[in-house]
């Protein structure tokens, strides 16, 4: 009988010990190196060379039809690989976001429109990258991921813009420049 008191007793006290870590441990301040991985920069230009329905048309009229299919599946991987890259950028970009909410009122102006420029990009590449999957089945029905494109280039400028405002002597970069 006392062995059982002495084990439910321990029991208890490591359960106690267990929640207070755990308490202590999400109630600690992250940095932001913590808080948010790195963006991956995305080469805007080639990205939009993939989606751009003037060069699916001209792909489409100079490549046999095997051709193109098999062309135009490797294009919408490759713009699935770049949908999903924007996808996570605009993830992170939430985060810092979010982040400086509480700087001042110039500063979180434009992390409020950086957190609604990411949350929008990040709708539009869940949209973007189904209708890719399903252009991936039907290589020759026209798929667009230019809202995506659109987004991230207007989340681009918000981010450059909160970047400034934070930290005026570092330049901030999304994507590469050709």
């Amino acid at each position: 009988m006392i062995l059982a008191i002495v084990l439910v007793a321990f029991a208890v006290l490591a359960l106690v010990l267990i929640l207070g870590v755990t308490i202590s441990r999400s109630l600690q301040i992250t940095t932001l190196d913590k808080l948010a991985p790195p963006v991956e920069p995305i080469d805007v230009e080639a990205f939009r060379n993939l989606v751009d329905a003037s060069e699916n048309a001209y792909l489409q009229r100079q490549l046999p039809a095997p051709e193109f299919r098999r062309v135009q599946r490797e294009r919408l991987r490759a713009a699935a690989a770049y949908v999903r890259a924007a996808g996570r950028n605009a993830a992170v970009l939430i985060t810092i976001g979010q982040a400086a909410l509480a700087g001042d009122p110039k500063t979180a102006e434009a992390a409020r429109e950086l957190v609604d420029s990411a949350l929008l990009l990040r709708r539009n590449a869940a949209f973007a990258l189904l209708r890719i999957y399903v252009g991936l089945a039907w290589p020759t029905a026209g798929v667009s991921a230019a809202p995506v494109l659109l987004g991230y280039e207007r989340l681009s400028g918000h981010a450059m813009l909160l970047g400034r405002l934070q930290n005026p002597a570092v330049p901030v970069r999304i994507s590469v420049r050709s």
